[in-house]
Parts: structure tokens; C-alpha cells; sequence
């Protein structure tokens, strides 16, 4: 089913050093780009992440420092990637729990300042696992009846079966709305306040705590009642975008005082 656009869609995925968001990088991204008339603009580059590519890495996505040593760094290319997806949504396979926190903190790096809050993100593995419960390999036999293969975990094998596979959803389930915003809402597991999900909405739409000793307690009052709390985080292995987060509540209980 082809998709029904307002405005483009960025599929991407990301091949990296490793999982950890705060401190791993980049190593190759690949992007399908989805204009609204159903055209496609496809891309891939590799990049030099700047720091040795661990073995373990390498073993899943089959990237070697040879491969990248002659490659941009991150800071190189993230202004005109970023102009890329500048006034697009954004899709992709746990995209929303780490790609885009891991894209963000590469930008934040560089110094691009990008605007993720105007981009509704639809994760295609949520919506899998809803309906499911898979990987993107079994996801992709399932609604394509196709094997990756060896293009799996390669950044632009993973890209362009994702959005197959979201195509496929589309077709497959009635219930499921061809409109990104509400795939976007159906492909979300909590309201986010940052990309981590360490805070989270509750229905009056303050922000909540969403881990930890803290986990379900109003983040306000936390930061009220715990003064250190703040600094534990700014001090932590949280990202960027986390710790702005909590800093916005603490001036904003400060402004009240």
C-alpha cells in the first residue's frame, strides 16, 4: 500500500560502534526519503566514527576501520543531513529508542542544532511487536515473504526493508490508519519527554520519572524534594537531550519560587 503522505517520510538506520547512545558513533547511514507523490530518494554513506570500530561491531555489521578510514566524520556531513530531514517525518526499525537519540547526540557533537519536536516518528518495530512480536529479519519474511539474507544489519538492507515492511502493515491490517501522524501515535509505547523515554507524560501531561528509584514519581517534585537528584543526572551517563530535559523542569520550578 503506498503510504499516505502530507509531507516526505525519512526511513533511516544507523550502523554504529556499538549500543551505548551517549558515547558510541556513527558508522554508516542509510536514508529512503518518501515524497508525498510516492517518489523515493535513496542514500547511504559510511562514516569515520573518529575511534576504532570494536570487533563486536564489526561482526554484526561487517564495517572495518578499513572501510571508513578515508570517510567523512559525523561533523562533516551533519549539516547537509540535517537539511535533509529538515521538514520531514521520520521512520525506522527502534528508531524511536535508539537511532534518533543516537542521530541527536551525533548532531548536538557537531553543534547542529536540529528540531526533532516538529518530526512525528513512526517505529516500525513497535508496530511489529504489537502485532507480532519479531525481529526485522522475521518481520520481513513475514509481511514481504522475503529473506534478508546477507543484506541484513547493512544499514541500507535495513532501511529499505523497513519501509517495505510498514507498506506491508498497511496492507495487511485494516485497523491500522494510513496517516503518519497517527502511526506515529500508534507507534509510540509512552508519551516521551525526551527521546529515552527517562520521563514520560502521565495524562495531565506532567513530566514523570520513568526509571530508577524515582521511577513513577512527578519529576518536579523529585527535583523539589532531592536537590542532588539534578546534579546525579547532569553528572550521569544520560544524553544531552535527557539532561536538557530535566534542566528545563528545574528552571521552571525555580521560575515559580
Amino acid at each position: 500500500m503506498k503510504l499516505n503522505l502530507k509531507r516526505p517520510i525519512v526511513f533511516f538506520d544507523l550502523e554504529t560502534t556499538g549500543t551505548n547512545i551517549t558515547n558510541d558513533r556513527i558508522v554508516e547511514i542509510s536514508v529512503v526519503k518518501v515524497m508525498p507523490d510516492g517518489s523515493e530518494i535513496v542514500k547511504t554513506r559510511r562514516i569515520n566514527p573518529g575511534c576504532p570500530i570494536p570487533a563486536e561491531a564489526t561482526a554484526v555489521h561487517h564495517i572495518t576501520d578499513d572501510d571508513v578510514k578515508n570517510e567523512p566524520e559525523f561533523r562533516k556531513v551533519a549539516r547537509s543531513l540535517a537539511d535533509f530531514f529538515a521538514g520531514c517525518d521520520i521512520a525506522g526499525f527502534n528508531s524511536n529508542r535508539f537511532d534518533i537519540p543516537l542521530l541527536d547526540q551525533e548532531f548536538q557533537r557537531a553543534g547542529v542544532d536540529f528540531d526533532f519536536s516538529k518530526a512525528r516518528f513512526v517505529d516500525v518495530q513497535t508496530i511489529f511487536h504489537k502485532k507480532e512480536q519479531r525481529t526485522l529479519v522475521a518481520a520481513y519474511k513475514f509481511y514481504c515473504g522475503k529473506d534478508l539474507g546477507d543484506e541484513a544489519h547493512s544499514a541500507a538492507g535495513d532501511t529499505m526493508a523497513t519501509y517495505e515492511v510498514l507498506k506491508a502493515q498497511l496492507d495487511r491490517y485494516e485497523d491500522l490508519p494510513n496517516d503518519i501522524e497517527a502511526l506515529s501515535e500508534y507507534s509510540s509505547q509512552n508519551r516521551n519527554v525526551d527521546f529515552m523515554g527517562r520521563l514520560i507524560y502521565d495524562e495531565q501531561s506532567r513530566e514523570v520519572i520513568n526509571f530508577g528509584k524515582y521511577k513513577g514519581r512527578l519529576a518536579e517534585e523529585v527535583l523539589k524534594n532531592d536537590p542532588g537528584y539534578y546534579s546525579w543526572i547532569m553528572q550521569g551517563d544520560f544524553t544531552k537531550n535527557t539532561k536538557d530535559a530535566f534542566t528545563r523542569i528545574r528552571l521552571r520550578h525555580a521560575m515559580k519560587k
